[in-house]
């Protein structure tokens, strides 16, 4: 395993790939034997009622939550294990911040450094990696921070910062370390409701250039317009995915009608 960037890998190898992800908690199972694949470039998008076990699958594909049974990997490189005699094993905590650093996540609660300017908590990352000297990083952030729209907010703290506008920087974060995949966990469902536009704004526009994106969302109009593939759960499991106009227009399975009927 090494720190480095992955080697290119064939076409045809899938973006993200989960097979019999499984995980419980105590006697409660959240996750109950999950497959999932994207495509490079694509955008799938996460559904469920609260307690459908969404935001922990989305923490396993990064291996903040480590898996009971299963596997996910990212660009044909297993995450957080390896395969010893045909068995999977842990790897090093050094070696999974290594794999982490690409693949970008986006918390609900934007999660910044408080201490830190706004361009400080996005050059923080290619620093700490060894990517970039403070100054490189520096002037990365400033970048990002003109893509996300605020980069007059550079020199700003957190605190000075709107939520719609914590999260932009945010995402300007988890970019930083030019990810392969990012992951966001209900990035407006801590925003009041006028600053949620701003936000999937940068959202279309970072799906536009081809990244691929994996979202968990509420929010099912940015779904229909944004995603390549839907994906609903329910109870631990996947109970249907597809297409928007097939999820949304035609669902198959009854539980996914019941949702969208509530939400819709």
């Amino acid at each position: 395993m090494t720190a480095t960037a992955p080697p290119a890998v064939a076409a045809d190898v899938p973006a993200l790939e989960i097979r019999g992800a499984q995980k419980s908690y105590g006697a409660h199972r959240v996750l109950d034997d999950v497959d999932l694949t994207v495509r490079a470039g694509q955008v799938a998008v996460i559904l469920g009622p609260s307690g459908s076990g969404k935001s922990t699958l989305l923490r396993a594909i990064n291996h903040l939550e480590p898996l009971d049974l299963g596997y996910v990997s990212v660009f044909g490189e297993l995450v957080g294990v390896r395969t010893r005699h045909g068995r999977l094993h842990e790897l090093p905590e050094r070696q999974v911040r290594a794999q982490r650093a690409g693949i970008g996540f986006v918390f609900q609660n934007f999660n910044l450094f408080g201490h830190l300017t706004i361009a400080e908590n996005v050059a923080e990352g290619p620093v700490a990696h060894g990517r970039l000297d403070r100054a490189a990083a520096r002037a990365r952030a400033l970048e990002l921070l003109e893509r996300v729209g605020i980069p007059e907010k550079a020199d700003a703290y957190p605190r000075q910062l709107s939520g719609g506008q914590q999260q932009r920087v945010a995402i300007a974060r988890a970019l930083a370390l030019d990810p392969r995949i990012v992951l966001f966990d209900e990035p407006t469902s801590a925003l009041d409701p006028e600053l949620v536009g701003e936000v999937l704004s940068v959202v279309r526009d970072l799906a536009a250039t081809g990244t691929t994106l994996v979202v968990v969302t509420h929010e099912i109009g940015f779904a229909r317009e944004v995603a390549d593939l839907v994906v609903f759960m329910a109870d631990g499991r996947i109970v249907e995915s597809g297409p928007p106009q097939q999820v949304f227009d035609a669902p198959r399975h009854p539980r996914t009608r019941d949702f969208l009927a509530k939400v819709l």
